[in-house]
């Protein structure tokens, strides 16, 4: 390795390291415990109107395997909007786009852009039943790194632009769909019908591309309840053409003033995520996905989570050593799990740490590494952010560690290195 390389990893392990004591140090302050949320969840901007930033970065890329590295560049347009009329329906929008050297993938364009959510949204009555048509971003879960309530995550990420999974389920593509919504007290039901508009994926640049989103059609049914202000439930019954029904069920619990839990559990029968990766024939089977986890947080803004991640319909470590046979097999399964974002093995662990005003007002640490406990490989991934008035200058390491032909080993991208700079008009 050169030297150059090894000494941004010392330097990269020791801030995180002093970050982590810095962020032990912490933990005898008080909490507000109306404050902690499961997962980091989007804010939903009241007064509404057009949201605009650009972001440019510059990259390195250390690669294993003898290949040679190469540096990379991306620029971003970012754009959303929402607002009401007299009558109170409200419009959304929200569209990026990402210019992007070298391509993402060989075959498709440069420059990507994703039309992210474009809908209308009619309240009725006194506003307890809403209507909603259009692109919607349906996200559920609170999950950290997996989902498995998520029924409309798969294929609805035009371009990858970061590894934090929180940044990536921000920046997909929602689905063309219908959805009726009954709000009470305590509770509110919600009823989702997303059509068949298209069969394939599009690779054109400026694509809808209803072919990832809309390509078959699927309903979702969706109860919530509050049952009191340290619990919350959500019950789903899940229906798309061709399968049987899945059931869901996801919860957040306030387990303490410093602690809370969250559950994701579904059960269904599908084939399994190798027989879709390469597009076989083959029986169904029955069998669940499940995330768990608890988060601790302390006064001083530092948040670890701990999350247990299970996905029955992953490959079982023994067909996944058989595939290193087949040049390509491997890195071929875990590209089309990444497509589909779900669990490539049958289990992980992750560990996510943030940390806010760290060391300095408007410095901030995001941190988290994943863990294949079959194979002992890990991904690890830092992100230091500085914010100011109306931009932030942000720095992420991401690291594969792991013996060849081990989940996160075979990867040919050891080490990416990014500088991003991102202007707020």
């Amino acid at each position: 390795m050169p030297p150059s390389q090894r000494a941004i990893g010392y330097v990269c392990r020791t801030f995180l390291a002093s970050a982590w004591l810095f962020s032990m140090s912490q933990a005898e302050a008080q909490l507000d415990a109306l404050s902690l949320e499961s997962a980091p969840v989007e804010k939903v901007d009241v007064a509404g109107g057009p949201k605009f930033f650009i972001e440019g970065s510059v990259g390195d890329i250390s690669r294993r395997y003898g290949l040679r590295g190469s540096s990379s560049s991306r620029a971003s347009f970012d754009l959303s909007y929402s607002g009401r009329s007299e009558t109170g329906m409200r419009f959304v929008l929200s569209d990026r786009i990402d210019a992007i050297h070298p391509r993402a993938v060989a075959g498709t364009d440069s420059v990507i852009n994703s039309l992210r959510e474009a809908y209308v949204s009619w309240p009725l009555g006194a506003g307890q039943t809403v209507l909603d048509f259009g692109r919607i971003n349906l996200r559920n879960g609170p999950g950290y790194g997996y989902n498995p309530t998520d029924f409309f995550r798969d294929g609805s990420l035009r371009v990858f632009t970061s590894a934090d999974p929180f940044a990536l389920r921000q920046n997909r593509i929602g689905s063309v769909m219908l959805r009726g919504q009954q709000i009470w007290d305590g509770g509110s039901l919600s009823i989702a019908y997303s059509p068949k508009l298209a069969t394939r994926p599009s690779a054109h640049g400026w694509s809808l591309d209803l072919g990832s989103t809309n390509n078959r059609d699927r309903i979702l049914a969706t109860l919530g309840s509050k049952f009191s202000e340290t619990l919350n439930t959500q019950l789903f019954v899940y229906k798309e053409d061709g399968l049987s029904a899945t059931v869901g069920a996801n919860m957040t619990a306030l387990l303490s003033d410093a602690a809370t839990a969250h559950l994701e559990w579904t059960r269904g029968r599908e084939p399994n995520l190798f027989t879709r990766a390469f597009a076989l024939l083959a029986n169904l089977e029955t069998r669940n996905r499940f995330v768990g986890g608890v988060t601790y947080t302390t006064l001083g803004k530092t948040s670890i989570t701990a999350e247990y991640q299970y996905n029955g319909f992953g490959l079982s470590q023994a067909r996944w050593d058989t595939l290193a046979a087949i040049p390509g097999a491997q890195l071929a399964y875990l590209g089309e799990s990444l497509r589909l974002q779900e669990l490539a093995p049958r289990q992980a662990v992750l560990i996510y740490v943030t940390q806010k005003s760290l060391w300095m007002k408007d410095l901030d640490l995001t941190a988290y590494v994943r863990f294949n406990p079959r194979d002992k490989s890990k991904l690890a991934w830092l992100e230091l952010r500085h914010h100011w008035a109306n931009f932030d200058l942000t720095f992420q390491l991401q690291q594969s560690i792991g013996r060849q032909s081990t989940e996160f080993g075979v990867l040919p991208d050891r080490r990416i290195l990014q500088i991003l700079g991102t202007y707020y008009f």
